[in-house]
């Protein structure tokens, strides 16, 4: 029985676990009963009183039931009737364990009564048995031994076990008081002694640092923790303190007994803000005033008071957004004057505005209305803060109590949830729904005070939309609308943001073709008609402001009067200037072709347009230049002056003063002058004029016959076959100001980035040379300044400051290299090798590390042996190489060093005497020049062998044979030096030589040896016995290409130039911010050794690939390096240990977390060794006591002054779901947070309760760290007005989190990223950057250089991250600086924290629209006035897409957000509001890049549609033969011209440039060689297709969306389907097109030059269409193995034969997959729009129909109609033989017979046509070739108007014929794949193409996709 009681309490306990702990195979910590504890019961208490039942089972069962029980009374009195989520199976299985522990008491009945006896003894009894009193004590000796104890790990662990027992007694003692308090006083006095009522309370004041705190414990101060006696702390703590003038609270109001009441008290109870957002908040202001004090001065006082400016400071950056809203809107801020508010009204001020955005969620997104709440409130606390006793406020107070969050943020986000949902999930238009910006700029004017305050509740703007089929309406057509902007969905966004642009462009264009025309000559008659570009600017101008007024509707009824009266103004002004312009410039014309007639109106006209210029030319400078900014600012008190700036440009709250400084205004005019004379240097000479004599003859040409019915041709002089010409310049023109720019730029990037250094150290050779010079340059850059370090009098001192430097350096690198290790990108050797000496010792040089000097001193000694020359000679060849002559010197002293401090003892006089008389000899014959004389050097060999075999004997441990054989040694050597070495002349020493020889005779030489053990003297012993041992080079240590790349960035980042670095105790502190959802944390061992189709693991796929870091690893944790994975079982830790290196090689959060944890841990080496050096530095580095840093990271102070500093917010959106599900994500993450003791996780939790009969579901934000029980421990929970994720996912996760974040600065890092430690030692010089000199602002974004490191894995990969590296590096240079708009492109970007949460955040987040969330963080920075650096002496890692598939999602999500961001008002003003060159800056690297690249599609569709109609029409045959007549050769030129497509080769240019720059010319030339060879080129030619197509759809229908990419490693075939459901619509459909195209064109073109001129002008299209159609599948692993052909052709026949049906997904079913095609098509204009793009599918057949032999030369348009009887009846053909086989059960038969004498008529009545007609067979094929683009082009058609069609009954016909479309494609696609299979070396040559960057590292790829994986049987 006992055996089944303690299964079924084994089956309850792993019920409530969730079994994570290290007793399982992956050494994971355990939970215990409380892992399941339902969070609907919101009661801390019940999780750690089962916490400590669990712990004490073994000791006391009974007293773990007493706690269980008591567990559950608390449970069942919060819950009763069990209605929250998860709280009836808790309650069942805490009750099945307490019955299980009642029957297996030992005897008798139980009584209860005795429960409290038990526990009271219980307490006692554990209480001694972990001798609390001397746990404390040992401790507090410990903590008082001071900083430089040895005992730091010590320290730890004593602390950790007292929390420990603490934590269990505290839970005793609760448990204890609460059941007294069920009993009388009487009997509880009687239970509890007096004496253990004293030991409760002292054990209770010893748990106040149990009390859950984020960085600081404000609510309990903590002895352990040092942060709470830092004086910046203190002083900032004390200043928030409750001051004289503040109303007195009531007495009901609690704080806890160890804190004053302060501020946050007092906003608490006026205004019901929540508990936990006072304690976030309260720390959050103290972080902020002590990081800003210890930025003035650090405090000294006994009783530190914080600085009036420290205060003064965080008072305007943190309400600097309010004080710009109320002077915009020109009311009064809530104090009179800033500068008499007192410092405590400040303090309280910043608080009351940290509590409202604390707890205003969702609304965060609305900074100014964040501003209006706080000036509401600012006013009510005014009042309130003048009355006696503190009183609820009026606007935050309910029936229910005085809470801000529902009286004050709950009425807003209703509203805003409201609106979000009736988004339809993305797919409403945006202007039927108001999104987040709309309701922020609500608040942009006065009218918004028509709200009131508390809020009035019944205005327009709290009404909520109802739902219309068409649209969104609110009830009684009164809800508020869209406010200033109107995303509506059409390309004309791209005119109206950017329309000085295309109007500058088109004025050019048509002022060079004028000139052109005029054949160059420029005179009054060319002047003239150039002065034609009037008309056109005015009616472009004009048509803007048409596109203003169209796309404002939708908001007039909320946008300012004033926005729209001038809306209207410039219609008006507009469409009367473009008619009065016209009007004049055709009376001009007329004028001049009447005799003798003045030209006035001429002249008029010139006038009028001259004052126009002018006026627009003087406003352009006064809004954009500074100086002239502020004049113009003064004269905005004339009333004319303000009007036409009005005019000129609209005034937003956001958008003004967007200008800057002179210099670089200059700078970036002049950059794009440069862009812009080649740009219309090219397009005049290349484009335009070549084409302007073609385009008169073709005019003047009177061409009367055509190919076909002529219907549109005739008597417009050939306009069609001028605009076939012109259309592909035209397109030409618009884009190839691209290519000049991105030339330019990368020229100008080039350059600068060679002004900085950059890619100066480019190899290991590099790093070897200029090691010497690292000390020096470390200390110039990352270290702190060092008094007097630069007053160099001497040699001696400048060897004593060289000496200093490489001591103060060693430290940080050799934890450098030992942070490699750790990594396992180095060995042990290696890690010994690269380890620089500390310097530290009495060596008169500097130390450098062994693989440097390794083999150095063997050279030297060969040189020395072969030596023929004097000894100057000598000393010269041995210097030539640095390190030979420093490994010699540190041979020389060194020696001396360990001889003299072995005989450093009583009876070694003669030794001593021995050495000093040898070493005075040598230099003295140094001095004479007569060593070679004095000394044998031939004997050198001797003499080094045996100096090496007394090292050998020293360096052990000492024993008595040991020490006998040192003595031996040392005599050995003795005699070698006294007899084979020495030839001076010993007499001017004799009695010296004379009682040695003596004492060498009697045996007392050298008897007595003081054996090593100083640190110091082991340390150089070792070392020289190394320098004496190593004959074998370093010069390629480290060997791993990582390593090597990383150091060699560190060493060259050394040279640049970056912000001196401040003390860690006065640095910027920051936060890193990355967001989390669902993504892979820590591989499990299961996913590691998952094997894919091919029999492959992931586990061996790494092993493959990292082959020296495998080892490396297997070396770190003690195996063989031919170990196997099966051998780990065996050893749990060693298993997690392979979860982590799995994880730290692929894109985890895992890798994310210990690269980010690398700051951590460089501030506290920082802190830890600027503490020590405070003192006398040079006694402390050069004195005999050494820098001991291995204990750096327990120092209590370094690691308070780390979390002063650093705080990591893992913001895990799910994380509390995830834990409710027990998903292995969530224990992961639990395991992060032990493993890192300053990360916090930050989730939101979703609480479900039931409430008379329904669900009511809670929201709460959460923060959460690891506590000394191996769990999470909740330090905050705010709760939600609701649902946070009303937007964009991401962006809403970070804003819930963003509250507890701290410090000045934020660094966004996604969880795809990595950092080093190296690297991390640079952040305080770059936060350093927010107060450098970056332009007329101080910066607000610091962007950050990655480094992609996914490049090595495939060619693919290699070729994103070169492109990716090109453009975060070359490309965000050039942004930077000269142009000045670079925004956020992701991440890893430094914010200026505090700038960016008081003005919206660090993203936007209303659906869809801000789907592209990083970039507007970017735009709003910028448009707030902000500035964007560049900065690349740091560096990130970061991870990129490594499979085609995955980069085409990737890339589809970015061209998507690209289309959304043409719609956003955010460009709509920066291209407004920037000057014109900016402008051009912006939109060429925004939008405009993807429009560009849509445009170069285009160029390729208008050539060819052009040199169709030519062909079809036969114009072409026309003009050339009448060319041939004329001998017109530029005639034929034009016809002929392909348009230099090739130009865009030029868009390599930055890649190119970027390689040369950071490898070297001829590694670049390499890279860039090798990449051709791997077709790079198809590559990028296929992204083109991919952003051109989501780009256009995005635009023209919507439909962006996230696309979760995947990160996973990709060596696994995709199968033909995949690839066919991703690409068909955008890239085989168009590729086939153009397949399409070039063959008409091929078939009916007339081409003079013969198949080589064909070849010439189409070599562009072809390439295109084929890197189009089979470039998914030339980079497909295995794409041409004939097995996976086979394979891949059944499942794509199956998969689009399945007929699908309800909840049959794409990926089962082409049914399925066409209709999901199609769901983007759903508005009116998206219908009309695809409708007429379907039209161009026509030409084909109105073409080709007319060239068929069997019409001959008839011309008339019957034949066209019969061609549509002919296709009617191949439809109807078509229908016969696809005839559902469902309708026709019944007659099977008959239909059977139908369809056999349909195709027998058919099959005859074509054989006879041949026979007996002019139908010929190649007709046949034309007509093929003719009919195919008419079905689709009525396909096309069908699609979009989808609901018409089914109405109609003719859906099913239409689906039909879509497959037979979808089937006859695939198979020409397939067919050369088929073919190419056949071939074993295809499938060979592919493997090499796609894994070359594997290949050149020697790895088994072969092995790996052939699935012979050897650990198979794992």
């Amino acid at each position: 029985m006992s055996r089944v009681e303690g299964l079924w309490e084994r089956l309850v306990r792993a019920a409530l676990r969730d079994r994570r702990a290290s007793g399982d195979v992956y050494g994971q910590p355990e939970a215990g009963f409380a892992a399941n504890v339902p969070s609907s019961l919101g009661n801390k208490d019940i999780d750690d009183i089962l916490r400590a039942a669990d712990e004490i089972q073994v000791d006391d069962p009974n007293v773990s039931r007493i706690l269980c029980e008591h567990a559950y009374s608390l449970a069942q009195n919060l819950d009763p009737n069990s209605e929250g989520r998860g709280v009836l199976q808790f309650k069942t299985g805490l009750m099945s364990v307490i019955k299980q522990k009642l029957a297996k008491r030992e005897s008798g009945s139980i009584d209860r009564s005795q429960d409290i006896a038990r526990l009271q003894e219980f307490y006692r009894h554990y209480r001694e048995k972990h001798d609390v009193d001397k746990l404390r004590e040992e401790e507090m000796k410990l903590r008082e031994s001071g900083f430089f104890s040895g005992n730091l790990g010590e320290l730890e662990r004593k602390t950790l076990k007292r929390k420990r027992v603490l934590a269990t007694l505290k839970v005793l003692g609760n448990v204890l008081e609460q059941l007294t308090n069920e009993v009388s006083p009487e009997e509880a006095d009687r239970l509890i002694s007096e004496e253990l009522k004293r030991v409760m309370e002292v054990d209770a004041a010893m748990t106040e640092d149990l009390v859950a705190y984020n960085i600081i414990p404000l609510d309990a101060p903590t002895l352990s923790n040092p942060i709470v006696s830092f004086p910046e702390v203190r002083a900032a703590a004390s200043s928030l303190k409750h001051f004289v003038g503040l109303p007195k609270l009531p007495g009901t109001f609690s704080v806890p007994a160890k804190r004053s009441l302060d501020v946050f008290d007092f906003l608490q109870y006026t205004f019901g803000f929540q508990k936990d957002n006072v304690s976030n908040q309260r720390e959050h202001v103290v972080h902020l005033l002590a990081n800003e004090q210890s930025r003035l001065r650090i405090l000294e006082e006994p009783e530190p008071q914080l600085d009036e400016a420290a205060v003064q400071r965080v008072f305007f950056k943190s309400l600097d957004n309010y004080i710009k809203w109320c002077n915009y809107l020109g009311i009064a801020p809530v104090w009179s004057d800033s500068e008499d508010v007192s410092k405590e009204k400040r303090l309280l001020f910043i608080s009351l505005y940290f509590l409202i955005w604390g707890e205003a969620a969702n609304v965060r997104f609305l900074p100014e209305c964040l501003c209006y709440i706080y000036h509401h409130m600012g006013r009510e606390l005014e009042e309130s803060s003048r009355q006696q006793v503190a009183e609820p406020a009026k606007s935050c107070v309910s029936e229910s109590g005085v809470s801000f969050i529902d009286q004050v943020i709950l009425p807003l986000y209703e509203v805003i949830s409201a609106e979000a949902s009736n988004n339809d999930n993305g797919r409403a238009p945006h202007s039927a729904w108001r999104n987040y910006d709309d309701f922020n700029e609500y608040f942009w004017s006065l009218h918004c005070f028509e709200l009131g305050w508390p809020w009035r509740k019944g205005s327009t703007f709290f009404l909520k939309p109802a739902r219309s089929k068409s649209f969104l309406k609110s009830s009684g057509g009164k809800r508020c609308g869209k406010t200033s902007f109107v995303e509506h969905r059409t390309f004309l966004h791209l005119y109206h943001s950017f329309h000085r642009l295309w109007i500058f462009l088109l004025i050019m264009f048509q002022g060079l073709a004028i000139f052109s025309f005029n054949r160059s000559q420029f005179n009054s008659k060319t002047i003239r008609e150039v002065l034609s570009v009037g008309p056109t600017y005015f009616v472009m101008k004009f048509f803007e402001s048409v596109l203003d007024i169209i796309m404002m509707y939708g908001a007039y009824s909320t946008s300012r009067r004033l926005a729209v009266t001038r809306i209207l103004l410039r219609f008006l002004f507009y469409c009367s200037t473009s008619v009065l312009i016209c009007f004049l410039y055709v009376r001009a014309l007329e004028e001049q072709g009447k005799p003798n007639a003045e030209s006035v109106i001429y002249k008029l006209y010139v006038i009028i347009l001259s004052i126009y210029a002018g006026v627009k030319f003087v406003l352009s400078f006064l809004t954009q230049i500074p100086a002239c900014h502020h004049m113009s600012n003064r004269c905005d008190g004339w009333p004319l002056i303000r009007f036409m700036k009005w005019m000129h440009q609209e005034h937003y709250y956001v958008g003004r003063g967007m200008y800057e400084r002179a210099s670089d205004f200059i700078k970036y005019t002049i950059f794009w002058f440069v862009v812009l004379g080649g740009k219309f240097s090219f397009a005049y000479f290349l484009l335009i004029r070549p084409l302007a004599g073609p385009t008169k003859l073709i005019v003047g040409m009177d061409i009367r016959q055509y190919s076909w019915h002529d219907l549109v041709s005739k008597h417009n002089h050939n306009a069609l076959a001028v605009v076939s010409l012109w259309a592909p310049v035209l397109a030409i023109y618009l884009l190839d100001i691209h290519i000049f720019y991105t030339v330019v730029s990368a020229i100008w990037g080039f350059l600068l980035g060679a002004r900085d250094r950059l890619g100066e150290i480019r190899s290991l050779d590099a790093v070897h040379h200029l090691f010497d010079k690292f000390p020096e340059a470390f200390m110039d850059t990352l270290h702190v300044p060092v008094s007097d370090r630069d007053s160099i009098q001497s040699s001696d001192q400048a060897v004593r400051k060289n000496k200093l430097d490489a001591a103060r350096f060693a430290p940080f690198w050799n934890e450098i290299i030992r942070n490699m290790r750790e990594e396992d990108y180095v060995t042990d050797l290696e890690m010994e090798l690269l380890q620089m000496p500390k310097n530290s010792g009495s060596l008169p040089l500097v130390q450098w590390p062994l693989f440097l000097l390794a083999s150095k001193l063997f050279l030297a000694k060969d040189t020395a042996l072969e030596n023929k020359d004097s000894l100057d000679e000598l000393w010269d060849r041995i210097s030539r190489d640095e390190y030979m002559k420093y490994a010699v010197q540190e041979c020389f002293y060194a020696i001396k060093f360990i001889l003299m401090s072995i005989l450093d003892d009583e009876g070694n006089n003669e030794g001593k005497q021995w050495i000093e008389r040898i070493y005075e000899d040598i230099q003295g014959s140094i001095a004479k020049g007569s060593i070679l004389v004095d000394f044998d050097l031939n004997k050198l060999p001797i003499l080094i062998q045996k100096v090496t075999a007394l090292l050998g004997i020293l360096k052990k441990d000492k024993t008595p044979e040991l020490e006998t054989g040192a003595v031996k040694a040392i005599l050995d050597l003795y005699d070698v030096m006294r007899h084979d070495v020495l030839s001076i002349n010993m007499r001017e020493n004799y009695e010296t030589w004379n009682m040695l020889s003596k004492a060498r005779t009697e045996g007392r030489l050298f008897q007595k040896l003081k054996w090593p053990r100083d640190a110091e003297l082991k340390t150089q012993v070792s070392r020289l016995y190394a320098l004496l041992t190593i004959k074998d080079s370093a010069a390629n240590v480290p060997k791993n290409l990582e390593a090597r790349r990383r150091l060699e960035f560190f060493t060259n980042s050394l040279f640049m130039e970056m912000p001196v670095a401040k003390p860690a105790r006065e640095m910027l502190s920051f936060s890193v911010f990355t967001p989390y959802y669902s993504e892979t944390v820590l591989y499990s061992m299961s996913e590691l050794l998952k094997e894919n189709e091919d029999g492959i693991s992931t586990l061996f796929y790494l092993q493959k690939i990292y082959p020296d870091e495998w080892k490396n690893f297997l070396s770190r944790i003690g195996r063989h390096e031919n170990s196997t994975e099966s051998e780990f079982r065996d050893n749990p830790n060693h298993i997690l240990e392979l979860r982590f290196w799995a994880s730290y090689r692929g894109q985890t959060l895992a890798r994310t977390v210990r690269g980010m944890m690398y700051y951590r841990k460089a501030l506290m080496l920082q802190a830890y060794l600027e503490r020590i050096s405070t003192g006398d530095v040079e006694a402390d580095i050069v004195g005999n006591e050494s820098i001991d840093v291995q204990g750096f990271e327990l120092s209590p102070e370094a690691r308070a002054q780390a979390d002063l500093k650093f705080t990591y917010v893992v913001t895990c959106q799910i994380y509390g779901k995830q834990k409710e599900d027990h998903k292995p994500e969530a224990a992961d993450i639990a395991l992060l947070m032990q493993r890192n003791e300053a990360l916090r996780v930050a989730f939101i939790d979703v609480v479900e309760t039931l409430r008379d009969g329904k669900v009511h579901t809670e929201y709460f934000s959460k923060l959460v760290k690891a506590d000394i029980n191996g769990k999470d421990k909740e330090i905050y929970s705010i709760k939600l007005p609701g649902n946070p994720k009303l937007g964009e996912g991401k962006p809403e996760n970070q804003n819930h989190a963003v509250v507890f974040t701290r410090g000045n600065a934020v660094q966004t890092i996604d969880m795809n990223q990595d950092n080093y430690f190296e690297e991390a030692l640079k952040m305080r010089n770059l936060l350093e950057e927010f107060n450098c000199d970056h332009g007329i602002r101080p910066p607000t974004i610091l962007g950050v250089r990655e480094h992609v490191f996914t490049g090595s894995v495939s060619s693919l990969a290699y070729f994103m991250s070169s492109q990716e590296s090109s453009f975060v590096t070359l490309g965000q240079r050039v942004l930077a600086n000269p142009l000045k708009v670079r925004m956020h492109y992701g991440h890893p970007d430094v914010f200026d924290r505090v700038f960016h949460i008081t003005r919206g955040g660090i993203s936007k987040a209303s659906r869809v629209i801000n789907i592209s969330e990083d970039i507007y963080s970017g735009f709003n920075s910028t448009l707030r006035q902000g500035n964007v650096t560049h900065h690349e002496y740091i560096q990130v890692g970061k991870g990129r897409d490594v499979g085609l598939n995955q980069i085409a999602l990737f890339e589809g999500k970015v061209a998507g957000g690209n289309g959304e961001q043409v719609l956003s008002r955010d460009v709509y003003r920066l291209g407004q509001l920037f000057d014109f060159f900016r402008m051009l800056s912006f939109y060429f690297t925004t939008v405009g890049y993807y429009f560009c690249t849509m445009l170069t599609v285009l160029t390729v569709y208008a050539f060819l549609y052009g040199r169709v109609y030519l062909a079809l029409s036969g114009v072409d045959e026309t003009i050339l033969d009448r060319a041939q007549i004329s001998q017109n050769t530029s005639l034929s030129a034009a016809i002929n011209a392909q348009f230099l497509f090739q130009i865009g080769i030029f868009t390599a240019v930055p890649m190119v440039l970027g390689f040369i720059l950071e490898q070297g010319f001829l590694r670049a030339l390499v890279s860039f060689v090798t990449m051709q060879f791997q077709l790079c080129t198809v590559f990028f030619t296929f992204s083109l297709g991919t952003r051109t197509h989501y780009f256009g759809r995005t635009i023209l229908h919507g439909g962006a969306r996230y696309q979760a990419t995947g990160r996973g490693f990709v060596v696994r075939h995709i199968k033909f389907t995949e690839n066919y459901r991703l690409y068909a619509r955008s890239h085989f459909v168009k590729g086939m097109e153009i397949v399409l195209l070039l063959v008409v064109y091929l078939s009916y073109g007339y081409n003079d030059g013969g198949a080589l001129s064909y070849i010439l002008l189409t070599v562009s299209g072809w390439f295109l269409a084929f890197s189009w159609l089979f470039a998914p599948y030339l980079f497909n692993p295995s794409g041409f193995e004939w097995q996976k052909a086979v394979e891949d052709f059944r499942d794509w026949t199956n998969w689009l034969f399945y007929r699908g049906g309800i909840g049959v997904r794409g990926e089962e079913s082409w049914e399925a997959w066409w209709d999901e095609e199609l769901s983007h098509i759903r508005n009116f204009s998206g219908r009309v729009m695809e409708t007429i793009l379907s039209l161009r599918f026509f030409i084909f057949q109105y073409g080709i129909i007319y060239k068929l032999d069997l019409q001959g030369s008839n011309t008339s348009l019957s034949v066209y109609g019969f061609s549509w009887v002919a296709f009617a009846v191949l439809i109807l053909l078509f229908k016969v033989f696809t005839f559902s086989q469902k309708i026709s059960v019944n007659f099977q038969l008959l239909l059977r017979f139908i369809q056999g004498l349909s195709f027998l008529l058919a099959l005859t009545g074509l054989i006879v046509a041949v026979a007996f007609t002019d139908l010929s067979i190649t007709d046949i094929f034309a007509c093929i070739l003719a009919f195919l683009p008419t079905g689709w082009g009525i396909l096309s058609i069908a699609c979009a108007w989808k609901p018409v069609v089914k109405k109609m009954g003719l859906w099913k016909s239409m689906r039909s014929i879509a497959r037979l479309y979808d089937a006859a494609m695939g198979m020409l696609i397939f067919v050369p794949i088929a073919l190419f299979s056949w071939f074993p070396f295809v499938s060979t040559f592919q493997t090499r193409l796609m894994f070359n960057q594997a290949f050149s590292r020697g790895l088994e790829i072969s092995l790996i996709l052939a699935g012979n994986n050897p650990n198979a049987d794992i």
